[in-house]
């Protein structure tokens, strides 16, 4: 089972840019200002810690093992303007502030999104705290067909106990090569058993993390555009 040591972030002020959206291009994504978070998958894992910079890439494993009781790599959340913090997902993780918040993984920070959709049958627990925005999230993958990965978010319940969403990212490398929306999956947690629709941060839910399960995609681009 897994170690979880994540700090709970407490209420930021944040300023985000404008960014614009508009109309679709032809790869299917919004045109205009968006973030880019592209994540990397590699067979030897990086050797710098590669924290404190302002980069947009995480490096994890081309391929990731299954025997682990949440298999993949570990992508911690902190709540804050778009930021990847730590962007090795081979060492130990880094907050924004230098503060190491898990044995292992990378770490990318994010606002709260007010822009999610409730589940079907599940009442949604809003953003009420901390750092907000209403946003979008749009990704591809990149690379040799035949690829696949599947991003889950995942989190410690009020009770203590790990809870990852039923709604995941699949992403599956074809042709062409389309951006598709997966904002729900990637800033909400759909808890089953509790009946709610979380957003990142909320409903007293700590230690929120993607959980990457990685099965030979090269690259993964994700795109964050404000509303």
């Amino acid at each position: 089972m897994k170690k979880l040591s994540l700090l709970l972030v407490g209420a930021i002020v944040m300023s985000l840019p404008a960014f614009a959206q508009q109309a679709t291009t032809g790869n299917g994504a919004p045109s205009g200002a968006h973030y880019d978070l592209n994540l990397i998958g590699v067979t030897n894992a990086k050797n710098p810690p590669l924290t404190g910079s302002d980069r947009h890439t995480i490096f994890v494993p081309l391929n990731t093992a299954a025997d682990d009781p949440v298999p993949g790599a570990d992508i911690w959340l902190t709540q804050g303007p778009f930021a990847v913090c730590d962007g090795n997902a081979f060492d130990a993780a880094y907050d924004c502030n230098g503060t190491q918040i898990a044995k292992q993984g990378a770490v990318f920070q994010l606002p709260c999104n007010t822009n999610i959709t409730t589940a079907s049958g599940t009442t949604l627990v809003p953003c009420t705290t901390g750092a907000t925005a209403s946003y979008d999230v749009w990704a591809r993958t990149l690379g040799t067909p035949g690829g696949s990965s599947t991003l889950t978010t995942c989190a410690t319940d009020p009770t203590g106990t790990l809870v990852c969403s039923t709604n995941k990212a699949v992403f599956v490398r074809m042709k062409p090569n389309k951006f598709t929306n997966v904002t729900d999956p990637l800033t909400s947690l759909v808890d089953t058993a509790t009946l709610q629709t979380v957003a990142l941060f909320q409903g007293g839910f700590l230690n929120f993390f993607w959980d990457y399960d990685n099965n030979g995609n090269k690259l993964v681009q994700l795109r964050f555009y404000l509303n």
